[in-house]
């Protein structure tokens, strides 16, 4: 292969190698090093971001889709296949995939993988754990591994758990086997704007003490509101301490059932004001503003750090209240803060790296954007 290039770039010296002659000595050299796999580059975690003297891999031409079963619903792809592409595929066969984080027109399979990724319908579908059958790799001493499978029941340990969220250390991913659901029939959307971000973060509480599992549930406060709504227009109630999204999702007698219910628990919880999407259009509008929450802020600053933690339902309505700018998921909140950084953009993400790390399996994290 040719020599390293000198030009400079976020990452280092880019390209290591380039196209040509292989040398096999060289290549050994370059595999002793420290290699770090690299989706979309859209998590903020940092992990993609290599130690001095490390390889940065790629895998974003590893892109095929290369098994769709619309009978098994599963669809097997590359590592570098799109969030949103396996739903665009499965879409003709009335499936999609569930897990739906905020950049999922960007991120990858594999890097949902390495963050067990969410998406604001995680508290009814799942995190990527709960939507991943299995995941190929290549660790780090070069050997072929396969964590769980598609078929039930196989022998030997269920070490499925262990890859995802592992943030690409235990190995290089290669193929994923993911899970497809039925698309449902009708989805609608609430917005319940709040005077309180604490009486917000209450009927969080009282929606699923009434037995309610939404498909989609996120909190915004005021800060937030104002940074996205003159970016997307979706309508919210700037005037409002905070906002819920909340989701329905089944067949249009379940939905007109569910929305009814939780109209009545939001009403009764404090909500001051609440609108319910009539159309699709409307549905996608509320959520359209959430989905850009986070490069929205770059409205406020060019550069700012990213903290996301993590809190159970029975702490959310005395924490929600706590951070300045923040967005919390159900039963899992989130807190997001955007302030100037006093360091360089690549140094912030590195340091953001230390939060929500303390969340056991199956809960995760609801974190990769």
């Amino acid at each position: 292969m040719n020599a390293p290039a000198e030009h400079a770039n976020p990452y280092g010296r880019l390209p290591l190698e380039g196209e040509g002659p292989v040398d096999l000595q060289r290549q050994r050299d370059v595999v002793a090093r420290l290699l770090v796999p690299r989706g979309a580059g859209t998590g903020l975690s940092g992990g993609a971001l290599p130690h001095a003297g490390g390889v940065l891999l790629s895998t974003a031409k590893l892109n095929r889709i290369v098994r769709l079963d619309p009978y098994a619903r599963t669809a097997v792809v590359e590592p570098g296949v799109r969030n949103l592409a396996i739903t665009e595929a499965a879409a003709p066969h009335g499936l999609y995939y569930a897990p739906d984080p905020s950049s999922q027109i960007a991120c990858t399979i594999a890097g949902n993988v390495a963050e067990n990724s969410g998406g604001v319908h995680c508290l009814k579908y799942g995190l990527t754990f709960h939507n991943v059958l299995a995941v190929r790799g290549v660790s780090g001493d070069g050997e072929l591994v396969e964590f769980g499978s598609a078929a039930p029941d196989v022998p030997g340990l269920d070490l499925l758990a262990l890859v995802i969220g592992s943030e690409g250390m235990l190995a290089v991913i290669t193929g994923v086997t993911v899970k497809l659901v039925p698309k449902p029939a009708l989805a609608r959307c609430i917005m319940a704007s709040f005077d309180d971000v604490g009486v917000a973060g209450e009927a969080v509480a009282a929606i699923i003490a009434a037995g309610i599992i939404p498909a989609g549930l996120e909190m915004m406060d005021r800060p937030a509101t104002r940074m996205v709504e003159p970016f997307v227009k979706a309508g919210y109630d700037l005037d409002a301490a905070s906002i819920l999204l909340v989701e329905s999702d089944g067949t249009p007698a379940e939905v007109e059932e569910e929305i009814a219910h939780m109209t009545e628990v939001l009403n009764k919880a404090g909500a001051r004001r609440i609108a319910v999407s009539g159309s699709e259009a409307e549905r996608l509008k509320f959520w359209k503003g959430r989905k850009n929450a986070f490069p929205a802020a770059g409205r406020v600053s060019p550069a700012y750090y990213c903290m996301d933690g993590t809190c159970s339902t029975t702490t959310t309505p005395r924490r929600s209240g706590a951070p300045r700018t923040s967005a919390s998921r159900s039963s899992s909140c989130r807190w997001r803060s955007a302030a100037p950084s006093p360091a360089s953009t690549a140094s912030a993400w590195r340091r953001s790296a230390r939060c929500a790390r303390s969340s056991p399996k199956p809960s995760g994290r609801c974190s990769t954007r």
